[in-house]
């Protein structure tokens, strides 16, 4: 009895190992945003339907406590498109606007600004410009700018002006787009 039950537990453990270990070995994604938004498939997930023309307004205002790493918010962006991408929808038929505001303002500032306010790049240009080759608009709040005294000349050319988050969100909801606030 003893012998059944020492085999019987080698055999979970070896299952559950094996198990365990191809999940942790798996290999992340990069579908559409190449270098960004790694993601992991996951068998027998519900996913997102590719026959839908996803129309989606992002309010950002994750703030980056750490301003030598990538903002998480706008990484965020990257993964959510990769997920639908994964699932199987075309960059075609996904629409993302983002709207960049409060604490996250100061990622949309040129290099040369973040630089001197920082002392060091700013490590959000490259993502932008690969949203941007996606299809992605970015906006950012003119008046989180002039809240934070950033002038116009000291935001990255990749990225639009609005009035307002505000403005920019209300436009986006009348033309069908559904909005994610990332915080």
């Amino acid at each position: 009895m003893k012998t059944i039950m020492k085999v019987k537990k080698v055999a979970f453990l070896i299952a559950f190992l094996m198990v365990t270990g191809s999940v942790y070995a798996q290999q992340g994604a990069n579908p559409i945003i190449k270098n960004y938004g790694t993601i992991y498939e996951i068998e027998n997930a519900v996913k997102p339907d590719p026959s839908i023309n996803y129309k989606i307004v992002i309010d950002l205002k994750t703030l980056q406590r750490d301003k030598e790493s990538l903002n998480g918010g706008l990484n965020n962006v990257a993964r959510m498109i990769n997920l639908h991408g994964l699932g199987g929808v075309s960059n075609d038929n996904l629409n993302v606007s983002v709207v960049i505001h409060g604490g996250a303002t100061d990622v949309v500032l040129n290099n040369d600004t973040y630089k001197l306010k920082y002392e060091f790049d700013n490590p959000n240009i490259p993502l932008i410009k690969e949203l941007k080759e996606a299809g992605v608009k970015i906006y950012v709040c003119g008046q989180s700018l002039l809240a934070r005294n950033y002038p116009i000349e000291e935001v990255n050319t990749e990225v639009e002006i609005g009035l307002s988050m505000l403005t920019v969100v209300t436009t986006h909801l009348h033309n069908g787009y559904h909005q994610m606030v990332f915080n």
